[in-house]
């Protein structure tokens, strides 16, 4: 039976549910914050020790100027609403990507709530947000030429955003599109991957439940026989 320390998640699908469901995509991202909810409680019913969403790649930029706008503003919302709720479950908050290219507010907001959420322990929540996987690579051997260390597997793997965390065992991909779009690609190497059909706000505890089960009866080799 597998352990499951870490599952990523690219939440795929909310502008199409809020196209389908309400005539607006933006309807689809609130409602895809109910999914989160429920996808972290039951990390934390579980004991999996971190949780990766893809919250907005470096290639969202290419989406309509009022959809992104409403995006930040809508985690600007969650940061300073939910907060508390994320201190008193002993949640720990950790922005992975090229946060300083982000708005100023939200900047402020992000550093904030890590500082608050520094020392939880019951589940770190990693959120990829202005996440690029070939820029976090870029990043990294740049730093690691700074530090004038070799350049080798051990020393990536200590300079990335991930660093000190172990590798997703689950990826899951939600609203029936079949590929990782520059998703942790280094941390991805023997992750188990699900995708599924459902869009993410339909997306339950009972799916979540459903692809833990056959994770644990899956035989995992890493590359041996």
């Amino acid at each position: 039976m597998n352990p499951v320390k870490h599952v990523a998640i690219i939440m795929d699908g909310n502008g199409r549910w809020g196209i389908k469901n309400k005539q607006s995509r933006n309807a689809g991202h609130r409602a895809g914050l109910n999914s989160v909810d429920l996808i972290i409680n039951q990390c934390i019913h579980h004991k999996i020790e971190v949780l990766t969403l893809y919250t907005f790649s470096s290639e969202n930029w290419k989406r309509p100027k009022n959809e992104i706008t409403y995006l930040f503003k809508l985690l600007e919302t969650f940061l300073r609403k939910k907060v508390n709720e994320i201190i008193e479950k002993d949640i720990k908050l950790k922005f992975i990507g090229e946060i300083n290219k982000l708005p100023t507010k939200l900047q402020q907001l992000i550093k904030l709530s890590e500082k608050k959420t520094i020392n939880k322990k019951s589940l770190q929540v990693n959120i990829a947000l202005n996440y690029g996987s070939k820029t976090e690579l870029i990043n990294t051997i740049k730093k690691i030429k700074q530090k004038k260390i070799k350049l080798n597997e051990k020393n990536i793997d200590n300079n990335l955003y991930t660093k000190h965390l172990p590798n997703p065992d689950i990826l899951i991909r939600t609203g029936n599109t079949h590929r990782l779009s520059n998703f942790l690609l280094w941390q991805l190497s023997y992750t188990e991957i699900f995708f599924e059909k459902k869009l993410w706000p339909d997306f339950k505890s009972k799916d979540f439940n459903k692809i833990l089960k056959k994770f644990k009866d899956i035989k995992r080799n890493f590359g041996s026989i």
